[in-house]
């Protein structure tokens, strides 16, 4: 069963409050950005970005990297995000940022 892809802007907003860039560890200079997964099982398409809770917020340069870089596979770009992501979500709830209220509902 597909479900829409979720949205939040206030979620994406959070990135500029991020204290560095959970990839390379450099600090947060007004550059660090929420870099949505490319994988197609996160709801990834031609033209469509994956759901707004599979991001990393990351810096300019490191979403460049991992978006387009020849000089890193496939893999280990997503292994780059995805490092980068865990550590974001753990901040974001650690940080108080995110918190546990109601179950979102989804259009089926």
């Amino acid at each position: 069963m597909l479900l829409e892809n979720f949205r939040s802007k206030k979620l994406l907003k959070m990135a500029k409050d991020s204290p560095y860039c959970f990839s390379c560890g450099k600090s947060n200079e007004r550059d660090i950005v929420a870099a949505h997964s490319n994988q197609l099982i996160d709801g990834k398409g031609k033209g469509i970005k994956a759901s707004d809770y599979r991001v990393a917020f990351i810096c300019n340069k490191c979403h460049v990297l991992i978006d387009t870089s020849a000089k890193h596979s496939k893999e280990e770009k997503k292994q780059l995000w995805e490092s980068a992501h865990r550590a974001t979500i753990g901040w974001l709830f650690m940080s108080g940022r995110l918190q546990v209220t109601e179950p979102p509902k989804y259009n089926l």
